[in-house]
């Protein structure tokens, strides 16, 4: 009896967790068009948005360039070894580059501000909603959605996008600078083939996918926040959940987002190639 028990509890188990993921997906969806709309409905009030693209962006950069610079790096000293068995030493930059541009730098770009912006609005807001700072708003009139939520939202769109490149450049440099100057790849043949591999396509790939990851970071981080539970252990479970979540949708998202991309590519210029000039 007990034997049989045990596979139906463990259905019922998958059926309880397939429900809160619908039902978050769902709350997400709400929370992303009530952002949208707010957005778009009224003047955002004065220096919200200055204040948050500071907070998101400008005190970032340090963070974001050393880890763009060692993403680069790493790839290098893992794929020289390789590489050089088969005597394309010379190809690295091209390697590098599209690796960083095209996936590695939006990834983990977005997975390190996810870890830092991410979660400290979750865990501000949530302390709002323990401390009733929002329903204080609400209370004087003002849309707490308007107010909190479409600064944070905003400058994650349009400051992730710019940190990415950031990363990527850092990157880029950091490739170079361990395969030029370590490993003594000629820099002529390292940078022609480094131009050779990237097109246009790949980088302006390599915007649209931060500018994604943002807006998902922004939406998770303030839903978690404005749902959090009571108390301390609410506003740090807020935090760590909105870190996961937004964690999890980067790659999916970066999944369904590189099928997309490849697929346009593919159907924009079937014989190959950018369409680019360069």
């Amino acid at each position: 009896m007990a034997t049989a028990e045990r596979p139906a509890a463990g259905i019922d188990r998958m059926g309880s967790v397939l429900v809160r993921g619908i039902t978050l997906l769902g709350d997400l969806s709400v929370f992303l068009g009530q952002t949208l709309r707010w957005a778009f409905a009224r003047r955002l009030p004065p220096g919200t948005l200055a204040a948050m693209a500071y907070t998101v962006g400008v005190r970032s950069v340090p963070v974001i360039a050393v880890t763009g610079m060692f993403i680069g790096m790493v790839l290098a000293v893992q794929a020289y070894s390789q590489f050089n068995q088969f005597g394309l030493a010379n190809h690295l930059g091209g390697m590098i580059n599209v690796s960083v541009v095209r996936e590695l730098g939006p990834v983990l770009a977005a997975t390190m501000l996810a870890g830092r912006v991410g979660s400290a609005m979750a865990a501000e807001l949530a302390t709002m909603r323990v401390t009733e700072q929002i329903d204080a708003l609400s209370c004087l009139g003002v849309n707490p959605i308007h107010y909190l939520v479409v600064p944070r939202f905003l400058a994650c769109v349009l400051l992730i996008p710019l940190l990415t490149v950031i990363a990527d450049f850092m990157g880029v440099m950091g490739g170079a600078l361990i395969c030029i100057h370590v490993y003594g790849i000629d820099a002529h043949f390292y940078w022609m083939h480094a131009q050779n591999y990237l097109s246009l396509y790949d980088i302006i790939s390599g915007v649209i996918k931060p500018t994604v990851f943002g807006a998902a970071i922004a939406i998770i981080a303030c839903h978690r926040g404005f749902n959090s539970r009571p108390g301390a252990e609410g506003v740090g479970r807020s935090s760590t959940e909105a870190f996961v979540v937004s964690f999890m949708a980067i790659l999916v998202l970066d999944f369904f987002l590189a099928l997309f991309l490849n697929g346009l590519h593919d159907l924009l210029w079937p014989a190959g190639g950018s369409g680019f000039p360069w």
